[in-house]
């Protein structure tokens, strides 16, 4: 009777050997937590689409971070909803706009304990609720960038360490690092949103961001679905232009982009696992059909099996503090 001369079982046989062998893990430092703030409300408003996420106030958001960093999750991703819009969306760069007050709150709380990000965009600010100033209906492009120059030195300026362009306008992380550069935030990282698609699944963040387009839609400037190579050029342009961090939203329908991109470039390449990709796993959660646990386990680490150093996730919080328990479950 024949053998097998390989038995990979071997290393599966009991928890410790799996533990032993296991390639790709995940620490609570892995993970960047997305934080919604609101401006003039009085009490956190619960987002319906994303069920455990609040639209923050400055008090309860400096609570949901204290939260979060002493899990380990020490890396926080601000969005910010104004009390009023306009055209040119100045709320992104005013100097008491909510994310510049927000930063310096949590920068005063925290100190050097927290990375604090700052998304770079105009779709929450913008009455019309496109990435960037218009021309008729289309989005300008150039005049974009210099808004962008505004917003990012604003951010900065009020203790953003990272600035996160995600409108997708050609030459924004050129135009941002000059004018960071200019005025001496040159220790400032970018954190470049470099191929962001046009994408069904960011559904329950235009809820909790109000930032759905009044007209139209944002396939003209945001990446199409079917492509791979572009999403490689879209990177390869960012890093040129100085780009510390390359990021591809959304992560689970396109994680053969996330190893096209981690192949293809020298940076450190993230990942969103964005709101709907959030919400299906909680709904399907509420309803029994699955394990939970388990799911964002392997959600999660594949993602890094594509070749994500840093995920981006509104289940950070959740997940910093089951990992202790994670080698249980494999």
């Amino acid at each position: 009777m024949s053998f097998p001369a390989q038995r990979p079982r071997r290393l599966r046989g009991n928890p410790a050997l799996r533990r032993l062998a296991r390639e790709t893990r995940i620490a609570p430092q892995d993970l960047i937590y997305p934080l919604f703030v609101r401006d003039a409300i009085g009490e956190p408003q619960p987002i319906e689409s994303m069920p455990g996420h609040l639209q923050h106030t400055l008090e309860s958001l400096t609570r949901e971070a204290e939260a979060a960093i002493k899990l380990g999750v020490r890396s926080l991703l601000l969005f910010g909803i104004p009390s009023g819009k306009d055209p040119q969306g100045s709320g992104a760069w005013i100097d008491d706009g909510i994310v510049q007050r927000a930063l310096r709150q949590l920068r005063d709380a925290f100190g050097s304990d927290a990375l604090l990000i700052a998304d770079l965009c105009l779709c929450e600010y913008t009455d019309h609720g496109h990435c960037g100033v218009l021309d008729g209906e289309g989005v300008d492009n150039d005049r974009t960038l210099e808004i962008y120059q505004r917003i990012a030195t604003s951010q900065a300026a009020a203790g953003a360490d990272v600035i996160a362009p995600s409108g997708m306008m050609d030459g924004q992380v050129a135009a941002i690092r000059s004018a960071l550069d200019h005025v001496g935030f040159t220790d400032r990282a970018i954190l470049a949103y470099a191929a962001k698609y046009a994408s069904a699944f960011y559904g329950p963040f235009r809820e909790a961001a109000g930032s759905a387009p009044r007209f139209g839609d944002r396939r003209g400037y945001q990446m199409d679905a079917g492509n791979v190579r572009e999403a490689v050029r879209e990177a390869r342009i960012d890093v040129d232009e100085g780009a510390d961090i390359v990021m591809v939203k959304p992560a689970l329908a396109f994680l053969d982009v996330i190893r096209a991109v981690a192949e293809s470039t020298e940076v450190p390449v993230a990942a969103y696992n964005v709101s709907g990709e959030y919400a299906m796993v909680k709904a399907a959660a509420a309803r029994g059909w699955i394990d939970e646990r388990r799911v964002l386990r392997e959600i999660l680490l594949g993602i890094r099996r594509a070749g994500a150093q840093m995920i981006l996730t509104y289940h950070a919080r959740e997940v910093a503090a089951d990992i202790p328990c994670w080698d249980d479950m494999g």
